[in-house]
């Protein structure tokens, strides 16, 4: 079957793998469970020793000249004078403002790329990287490292990754750490929407507390900084090279 372009937008062409395409071979899916697993290896290897982290998410469309864009970059050079490390998806946009603001500040910077038919190429200031095929590893390895999350205005997926975190911090898979919203006027009907779920029971009005929505870089530092004081002390990590990682 073609497909049919009805609103003149450019087609994207899928990728040679889909994995939510139903039943397979058995030897196909376990070829695949095989793929997510070296996926996972090469993605611990990789940020084992970046030190605790802060992740930035927001849109990859955002130009050098928007406000959006400096407010991240802003973001990047404070995450880099509390001294922790600034995580992105490694692309264009909100993540590059982000790892630029740390990579020119004295901050370590780092990315976790995905492969995509558009929007993938990965931004020149990252002193590590690592992309990965599918959305739920690049996902669980922007969480796994990070003790603070910073969202941005974005699209479709950073609202996935806003909600994924949200999920798992209500749910305590992961402990609560502090999530920032950045942006009122944009953020304007979603936080609504938050205060009608819970209105309507869907959500505790506890959760909200698990969100701060702010337009001050300040305040959503602080409120990170802390939430981190209180609650952790950063210790050096015995470096052990047996999986042969790269410094």
């Amino acid at each position: 079957m073609n497909a049919t372009n009805t609103d003149n937008a450019p087609l994207i062409p899928a990728k040679t793998h889909v994995y939510l395409d139903g039943p397979n071979s058995r030897g196909y899916e376990l070829a695949f469970a095989w793929k997510v697993f070296t996926q996972f290896i090469k993605g611990m290897r990789t940020l084992h020793f970046v030190g605790p982290c802060i992740t930035v998410f927001g849109s990859a469309r955002f130009k050098p000249d928007h406000p959006y864009y400096q407010a991240a970059e802003g973001f990047g050079k404070r995450i880099a004078a509390l001294g922790f490390t600034t995580m992105t998806g490694g692309g264009p946009g909100i993540m590059e403002a982000a790892n630029k603001g740390a990579f020119e500040n004295g901050g370590t910077s780092v990315g976790c790329n995905i492969v995509l038919p558009h929007e993938q190429s990965g931004n020149p200031y990252l002193h590590k990287s690592v992309t990965f095929e599918h959305f739920f590893v690049r996902k669980t390895l922007l969480l796994k490292y990070s003790y603070g999350f910073v969202i941005l205005p974005g699209g479709f997926g950073t609202l996935d990754e806003l909600f994924e975190t949200l999920t798992l911090i209500q749910t305590r898979t992961i402990s609560k750490f502090p999530v920032v919203l950045f942006g009122k006027a944009y953020h304007k009907e979603l936080w609504h929407y938050f205060q009608s779920m819970a209105e309507n029971g869907t959500i505790s009005a506890e959760d909200l507390d698990l969100v701060l929505l702010t337009d001050s870089q300040e305040e959503a530092m602080e409120h990170i900084r802390q939430y981190i004081a209180h609650n952790y002390k950063v210790k050096p990590r015995k470096r052990l090279w047996w999986l042969f990682e790269k410094r």
